[in-house]
C-alpha cells in the first residue's frame, strides 16, 4: 500500500496542469513566491482570482469553472471557511486533487472530498513537499 508520501511524490509526479486558487499578483504573498516556484519547475499554472486579471504571465479565471482545460490539481490560498465552495465546484467539475496549503485545514471538506474520490493533501506546502523529494 502506497503510503501518503508515495501518493504526494505521484501526485507531483504526474500532474501538469494547476489551478492556484487565491493566486495574487503581490510578490510578497506566499501564493506568489510558492507558484513561481512551481511555474519554474515546468507545471502549467492557472490562476483562479476574481481580482486579478492576470498573474505570473497567465490568465486569471473568476472561478474554477472557467477554466477552459483541463485541471490535475487545485492548491488552494484561500482560508479555511472558503474550502467548502471549492470542494463543491471541484466535484461538479471531476478534478481529481487537492492541496489546501499549511494553514488551511476543513476537516469536512476534505472528508467531502475524499468521499467523491478527490486525492486531498492538507496543511502542507507544496513548494515545500516537492523540493524535499528533490522533483
Amino acid at each position: 500500500m502506497m503510503t501518503l508520501n508515495d501518493e504526494i511524490r505521484d501526485l507531483l509526479t504526474k500532474a501538469r496542469n494547476i489551478a492556484v486558487v487565491g493566486l495574487s499578483s503581490d510578490p510578497l504573498r506566499p501564493s506568489f513566491g510558492v507558484t513561481q516556484y512551481m511555474q519554474r519547475k515546468g507545471y502549467r499554472i492557472i490562476p483562479v482570482n476574481p481580482n486579478e486579471e492576470a498573474v505570473l504571465g497567465e490568465k486569471s479565471y473568476a472561478s474554477l469553472a472557467e477554466v477552459p482545460e483541463k485541471i490535475d490539481l487545485v492548491d488552494v490560498f484561500r482560508r479555511p471557511e472558503f474550502v467548502p465552495e471549492i470542494v463543491d465546484e471541484m466535484i461538479r467539475l471531476k478534478i481529481p486533487a487537492v492541496w489546501l496549503q499549511e494553514g488551511v485545514v476543513h476537516q469536512a471538506a476534505a472528508k467531502k472530498a475524499r468521499d467523491a474520490g478527490i486525492f486531498v493533501v492538507m496543511d502542507k506546502c507544496i513548494f515545500k513537499e516537492h523540493r524535499a523529494r528533490g522533483l
